[in-house]
């Protein structure tokens, strides 16, 4: 596997991108600049609902990170799947076997059945402990183009929830939107680490294939069908796994900008979408999915 380097680019009209539980479910905001913000956690949870979707547990695609799951209870599956019998029969789980290729192991056990430890990466020293490993593939925090509006919209209900609520004639609550926003993430593969998880070539194809259709099956009632959408995915795939150029230097061709900052945003044809692809460093192709 080579190096890539990725811009992620995707917009919200009418809708809840990443609400902030700590300020009552409002859009999250870069409080100096009113930049919206989405964090990584989010675009990593639809990319894992993509691929539990479309897999179905299959296997070697397993989701770690998932409503409900036991972690503990997934670690012992490594334990006790282990083809050394003396680490089988091991009373105390909570400390690694002392042997790196015992231990090791445990960790390749759960990446090779658990795509997004593979991809992502995860933290296993809990009480059953399967170590720790370093994702290949990081994503930052997705940051809007300009600065967004909030829109908070009074919504009503019929129905109570309490007896004595009966003589209410509704209740009252609170909805948050954001009226149009562009935002742009950024992206790293990493392949030396690749090469310690197994994620393959095949893992970034799907990877890609996640980001292109995140928002197809994330609708609800703050993300409703058609809110949200996955515009481009730009990917610079370097020759080798060093690579050719520091990541800043390929990231920062991509430019989006409005195009009439008289007019209020409304749509994605009202931003200028820029790649500069000109005096690439030898050994860098650039390619613009969808």
């Amino acid at each position: 596997m080579r190096r890539s380097d990725f811009v992620y680019i995707f917009d919200v009209r009418d809708a809840n991108p990443n609400g902030d539980p700590d300020a009552g479910n409002l859009p999250r905001v870069d409080p100096e600049t009113g930049h919206g913000l989405v964090t990584d956690v989010c675009l990593k949870r639809k990319v894992r609902n993509y691929v539990s979707l479309t897999k179905n547990d299959s296997i070697g695609f397993r989701i770690y990170f998932q409503e409900k799951a036991v972690l503990n209870k997934l670690h012992g599956e490594a334990w006790e799947n282990h083809p050394d019998p003396e680490v089988r029969k091991q009373n105390d789980r909570s400390r690694l076997p002392r042997e790196v290729e015992r231990a090791r192991e445990l960790t390749q056990f759960m990446c090779r059945n658990y795509y997004d430890i593979r991809t992502f990466g995860a933290v296993m020293s809990t009480e059953v402990n399967c170590g720790q490993v370093r994702g290949p593939v990081q994503i930052s925090f997705s940051r809007s183009v300009d600065p967004i509006v909030t829109l908070e919209h009074a919504i009503t209900r019929s129905s109570v929830t309490n007896e004595r609520d009966l003589e209410k004639e509704r209740t009252m609550g609170r909805k948050f939107t954001v009226p149009y926003a562009v935002y742009l993430a950024q992206g790293f593969v990493n392949p030396f680490l690749a090469r310690q998880t197994g994620f393959s070539e095949n893992d970034l194809l799907l990877l890609w294939e996640a980001l292109l259709n995140a928002f197809q099956f994330d609708q609800s009632a703050a993300r409703p069908a058609g809110s949200m959408t996955a515009r481009k995915l730009i990917v610079f795939e370097h020759d080798s796994e060093l690579g050719s150029a520091p990541s800043h230097a390929l990231l920062e061709r991509v430019v989006v900008e409005r195009r009439d900052r008289a007019v209020p945003a409304r749509d994605f044809s009202d931003y200028r979408l820029e790649v500069n692809d000109g005096g690439l460093p030898a050994g860098v192709k650039v390619t613009c999915l969808r």
